[in-house]
């Protein structure tokens, strides 16, 4: 919640990160080609597709593995993610003028990317300990490429992205916490490459995605710096991509850790 109004405040309240925001979003026209084509068409048949994956998962899980107050909580969490988005958007104040030509209504968090990212930490709850890895690679991926399909489709700004992946974890996180208090038997695994899908490479790949997208983003802000505004044609985009993909990846090294900590190893005595 802290790092939710760190990001409002900086990127909407403030000059320079206004500037930043909008400079990437006015420049994602410059790769409005093949990128935007294929970024339309996700984003078209995202909201079925999100619902589509994550109802199929959740309802096999839940029946066959009998998690239905995993199920309810997951579920709730990811309606409670969609819902307060919706409300941030009516509530938060728009975008005051700081001398930045941009449209002044509020548009963060990204409803497109709270839907897919929800979508995907349901899944990643529902699971087992050792499948969270794998899911939660694959669902942070999912979630990285739809909040940069907003951008390059000029819908959303970078920070409009980070925020819808702050809301997801703002109820997902006490959701995952009832869920492994109220399934114990099930929370239990053999700990990191004991199986392929908890193999520790899901959790260096979008670790090492993260850093790549750090050093862009530096690359890009560096650059822009030392040529000047005339010089930039895309260094804010890019920019702009680097930070979703740093958050996004983040956020999946971060949830894929802490679950990985929280469930209890089948061979520790049961606490």
């Amino acid at each position: 919640m802290a790092a939710l109004a760190a990001t409002y405040y900086f990127f909407v309240r403030t000059t320079t990160g206004q500037f930043i925001d909008e400079s990437a979003l006015v420049e994602a026209v410059e790769t409005h080609g093949t990128a935007g084509k294929a970024a339309n068409r996700l984003l078209d048949s995202l909201p079925a597709l999100s619902l589509l994956i994550s109802a199929v998962v959740v309802l096999i899980v839940t029946v066959v593995k009998r998690r239905w107050t995993a199920a309810g909580i997951a579920v709730a969490a990811c309606v409670g993610a969609n819902v307060a988005t919706q409300i941030l958007k009516d509530i938060v104040p728009d975008r005051p003028y700081r001398g930045i030509e941009t449209l002044e209504l509020n548009s963060l968090p990204s409803g497109h990317t709270t839907l897919a990212a929800s979508a995907a930490a349901a899944v990643f709850l529902m699971v087992s300990p050792r499948w969270r890895p794998l899911v939660g690679f694959l669902g942070g991926s999912f979630a990285v490429a739809t909040g940069v399909s907003t951008l390059i489709n000029q819908w959303h700004r970078p920070a409009d992205v980070v925020a819808a992946f702050l809301v997801v974890a703002v109820f997902m996180l006490p959701a995952g916490w009832l869920i492994i208090r109220k399934g114990p038997r099930w929370n239990v695994w053999d700990g990191y490459g004991r199986h392929w899908a908890s193999s520790r490479l899901w959790l260096a790949l979008p670790l090492i995605a993260g850093l790549l997208a750090a050093a862009v983003a530096a690359f890009s802000l560096l650059s822009v710096a030392a040529t000047g505004l005339a010089g930039s044609t895309t260094h804010y985009f890019w920019a702009g991509t680097a930070l979703i993909v740093i958050a996004g990846y983040l956020a999946t090294v971060t949830g894929v850790w802490l679950f990985g900590h929280a469930a209890r190893r089948r061979s520790a005595s049961r606490r």
